[in-house]
């Protein structure tokens, strides 16, 4: 079978994904770095990912490593690059793809924190990752103020009720920029996809704030209208 040997012939190469995750609570946006347990670069930050295995896809991939770290399953990802720099990984050729997922903290599995040895950091408090991956977590904010300008996806950072100086506060995370409160309400009222509820957060104050919800339903069929959404 000559074929066989046609590819025999050819250089093995390995394809992992790697995964830049998001998160957010009251101090901001963050990632999520695991500490490499083996080397080269033993004991340093690193992305979270894997090795491509052979009866899988991609994106079959990149939901088992986001399993793995998060213990959470139907996370918000997106695939964003390759990366096939020759030289990128010392030990041999890997092609890696890169995605990016959002989880909401609160739902995330702390005790996989001590399991995988991982850690959320603030972005101006994250190490220097390892190889290309501070290459890919700057592609990956680029992707993700892009689309948090034009799309609702910033919701998957949230719980299911939250104020409104947490959605600010998460707009402001991503853009990395201060916003007028009172140009953002009305930005977003205008937009009519929140439904204000009767309850309150008072963890703040004695008179609290009103908790919205965002209308994944009422969005989708006004993006069936044309609908678009746009900060």
């Amino acid at each position: 079978m000559t074929y066989l040997n046609h590819y025999n012939e050819e250089d093995k190469v390995l394809v992992a994904v790697d995964c830049i995750i998001f998160g957010f609570d009251e101090e901001g946006l963050k990632i999520l770095f695991v500490k490499r347990g083996f080397e080269p670069e033993k004991g340093k930050w690193s992305l979270m990912g894997g090795f491509l295995k052979r009866e899988e896809n991609l994106a079959e991939a990149a939901t088992r490593v986001l399993f793995s770290l998060t213990g959470l399953q139907d996370i918000y990802m997106e695939q964003l690059y390759s990366y096939s720099e020759i030289d990128r990984d010392p030990v041999t050729r890997t092609i890696s793809v890169s995605y990016f997922a959002l989880i909401n903290k609160n739902k995330y599995d702390l005790k996989l924190n001590i399991k995988n040895e991982a850690q959320w950091f603030k972005f101006s408090e994250a190490p220097l990752p390892i190889f290309d991956h501070q290459q890919m977590i700057e592609k990956a904010l680029i992707r993700l103020r892009r689309k948090a300008l034009s799309t609702p996806l910033g919701f998957e950072l949230l719980p299911e009720k939250f104020t409104m100086r947490q959605l600010k506060r998460l707009y402001e995370s991503i853009l990395n920029q201060k916003l007028d409160k009172r140009n953002f309400i009305n930005k977003f009222n205008s937009l009519d996809i929140l439904v204000k509820l009767e309850e309150k957060d008072k963890t703040s104050s004695k008179k609290g704030a009103f908790l919205y919800k965002f209308d994944e339903k009422k969005y989708q069929l006004k993006k069936e209208e044309g609908f678009n959404f746009k900060l």
